[in-house]
């Protein structure tokens, strides 16, 4: 059996090695040496193991979500037995990237992990670090289960089968791309006599006996016409708009293949030759657009999880004031958390959910990954409102002219040592961004993120970002066309030497010396082309301090294989928040989702504007951003039915992304009481419910960080 980061086989009935060390050959795993073994499935970073007789389950790897089955979310580097199986009797296992599932002999199924993968209805309260039987299941025969890398599919003896899981691909076949939580029929491959199932990493296949399947029931396939989005495809006939597709499928095929052994260095030779041009096509950013995601996407996944942090739920502590004392304000948010992050190991931080755990210093409040995220909040606001200089606003939004006025690029007059740090930090929030998942509220020019993923940018991107210096350079240039000559340029150009804005607004020199060079119409060819690339490289040294922060916690060479467009997404997620997204991981609890409230929570939700969006968004989750994709969602956002008088103010629990209803008598009162909350109920200070309970886990919490 292979997955991502592991394969694992079985001979006759031993196998693996209990050392915790990369292993290039095949070596037996002596604790299972005295028993004989029948089956063995991968995970993404987990192993289950199955006994001949099928009395017998056991795990090993890492533990997160409780996936092992072993009633906690500990790794295990050698095979432990799952004891709330035993003698059950298991004919199958299977594996997800976060979950576990087990077929019995009687046609039951056991599951264990993340939850919103384990099939139980979302109202159930029901722990899921020990296998669980899927209820709404157990009244039917199940006779095959596969499983893919986030979502499930089962088969019973009536032919009839079932999916649930992540479906952004359409892999559940329901005929859409929205998240399931629970078994759901797949109406269009009823009485089509299924005999076999299969499920990839994000596909489903099924197989009949004597039947055909129509050609309006398949889901993958091509169209017989261009689809109206793709209008620049119009002239080209079906037959080679399909050639061309299988073209490009081949050259990412060879990339994917191929690609650790392209140079990905920025070295651009002046001269293409057979052995140089996919290197050239790949840092030149010219085939990056051209190139199917998986090209980067896999290479992504096994290299973060390779270098990531196994066994802990969070890294090291860090400790914030943000209260102001005798009534000295405190240091910005960033500065404080920047001075503590860089004098640590960079290897601590990668982790998936949590790179640090922050201490509020006068604030009560219990860091499960709210605080985290309202810190990082609070850090691109500082960015972006003027509380640190970084970022400067880009000249088109000073000029109101043209594109991206509100969009941000970096201040290149910041060149002193702690401004190198600063920025090297900078990039680790980037890092560490796309390691959990939980994308930043930042505003940054595509031109930066072009440069931050090793693109040379061009004058087109300049002109997006300023449009009156492109402009400007322009006139200068063909200025003979306007009647002025060498006599009246000086009369007319108010520059007298090779000086140009830079991105911050200030005059400076474009080449060294250029203070003493004066701006005649003889060399204005010279100064153009000097202030363009004055302004093409103004920034470099700020790019190659974040391209360094960012190093320490993400592979670089990985952004080779991307678009700039493919780097903002991972690092900001969607810039506008759709509430479908959320309403494709929802959770609810103590309340039904066809309940009269929660009809009305939707339709307050729908009518919010942007802002109200953003305010909502941060008063649940602590953060600004939604990933781009439902299923990069690092936890499902939960609604729950609370015991408290009608009409009353909602709350939420940041650390767990849910949001508390009271009763109400109205929508309309639902309305008004939740734009109150997330306008004026900021504070994540803890009851005391909450405050008593962490003084009781104190001394444990202590004697974790000692031992750590």
């Amino acid at each position: 059996m292979v997955n991502y980061l592991h394969s694992v086989m079985v001979t006759t009935g031993d196998w693996d090695t209990e050392q915790q060390r990369t292993k290039k050959t095949p070596e037996r795993v002596m604790a299972l040496e005295k028993f004989l073994i029948g089956q063995v499935q991968c995970g993404l970073n987990h192993t289950l193991v199955l006994s001949h007789d099928g009395m017998t389950v056991w795990s090993f790897g890492d533990g997160d979500y409780g996936k092992l089955g072993l009633g906690n979310s500990s790794a295990k580097s050698t095979p432990q037995k799952m004891d709330s199986v035993s003698g059950i009797g298991m004919k199958k296992i299977g594996c997800g990237s976060q979950f576990s599932a087990m077929l019995t002999f009687d046609g039951q199924l056991y599951m264990c992990g993340q939850d919103r993968l384990c099939g139980n209805s979302d109202t159930r309260p029901i722990a899921t670090n020990r296998p669980q039987l899927v209820h709404s299941l157990s009244t039917f025969n199940i006779v095959e289960m596969a499983t893919g890398a986030e979502h499930i599919v089962v088969l019973t003896s009536e032919q009839e089968v079932f999916t649930w899981g992540v479906n952004g691909e359409g892999q559940l076949g329901l005929g859409h791309t929205n998240a399931v939580t629970e078994p759901t029929k797949v109406a269009t491959l009823s009485g089509l006599n299924i005999k076999q199932i299969s499920a990839g990493r994000t596909h489903t296949s099924a197989w009949t006996s004597n039947t055909t399947i129509e050609k309006s029931t398949r889901q993958l396939g091509a169209p017989d016409c261009v689809p109206s989005q793709f209008d620049l495809l119009n002239d080209i006939s079906i037959p080679n708009a399909r050639a061309r597709i299988r073209v490009l499928q081949q050259l990412s095929d060879l990339i994917s293949h191929s690609w650790p052994l392209i140079d990905l260095t920025d070295n651009l030779s002046s001269k293409i030759t057979d052995f140089s041009s996919a290197s050239h096509g790949l840092i030149s950013g010219l085939i990056r657009p051209i190139l199917f995601p998986r090209v980067s996407n896999l290479p992504m996944v096994r290299a973060l999880g390779k270098t990531m942090v196994q066994g802990r739920n969070y890294g090291p502590y860090v400790t914030v004031r943000r209260l102001a004392v005798r009534g000295k304000k405190s240091s910005p948010v960033f500065k404080q958390i920047s001075h503590q992050i860089l004098r640590m190991k960079p290897s601590n931080l990668r982790l998936p959910s949590r790179a640090w755990k922050v201490r509020l210093i006068g604030e009560a409040a219990d860091d499960a990954g709210g605080v985290f995220d309202d810190t990082i909040t609070e850090m691109c606001q500082e960015l972006e409102n003027g509380t640190l200089d970084l970022l400067v606003p880009t000249p088109n939004s000073t000029s109101e002219a043209g594109q991206q006025r509100d969009r941000f690029v970096f201040n290149s007059s910041l060149i002193s040592h702690d401004d190198a740090e600063s920025f090297k930090f900078l990039g680790i929030l980037f890092g560490v961004a796309i390691r959990t998942k939980k994308p930043l509220d930042l505003h940054l020019a595509p031109i930066v993120w072009k440069l931050l993923a090793g693109i040379k940018a061009t004058v087109q991107d300049i002109e997006e970002a300023d449009f009156l210096f492109v402009q400007t350079l322009r006139a200068l240039k063909d200025i003979e066309s306007a009647g002025v000559d060498a006599n009246t340029f000086n009369d007319v150009i108010p520059l007298e030497s090779f000086r140009a804005q830079s991105w911050n607004g200030s005059f400076v020199a474009v080449i060294a010396g250029g203070d003493g060079i004066p701006l005649t119409f003889a060399n204005r060819h010279q100064y153009v082309e000097r202030a363009l690339n004055f302004r093409l490289h103004e920034i470099d040294r700020q790019v190659n301090w974040v391209r360094e922060g960012m190093s320490t916690i993400f592979p670089l060479p990985i952004l080779a294989l991307m678009t700039a467009k493919r780097l903002e997404e991972l690092v900001c997620g969607m810039p506008e928040i759709d509430f479908n997204v959320l309403r494709s991981c929802m959770r609810y609890r103590e309340i039904s989702e066809n309940s009269v409230l929660i009809q009305w929570l939707w339709k307050t939700l729908n009518d919010f504007d942007r802002e109200e969006r953003v305010l909502f968004l941060k008063f649940v989750s602590g953060r600004s951003r939604l990933p781009v994709v439902a299923s990069d969602m690092p936890q499902r956002f939960q609604v729950m039915k609370v015991d408290r008088p009608t009409d009353t103010l909602p709350t939420s629990q940041t650390c767990f992304f849910q949001l508390r209803l009271p009763g109400y008598s109205s929508q309309r009162v639902m309305a008004e009481r939740l734009r109150y909350a997330i306008r004026h109920c900021r504070s994540i200070d803890m009851d005391n419910y909450m405050l008593l309970r962490n003084a009781e886990q104190n001394g444990d919490e202590e004697d974790e960080d000692a031992s750590a």
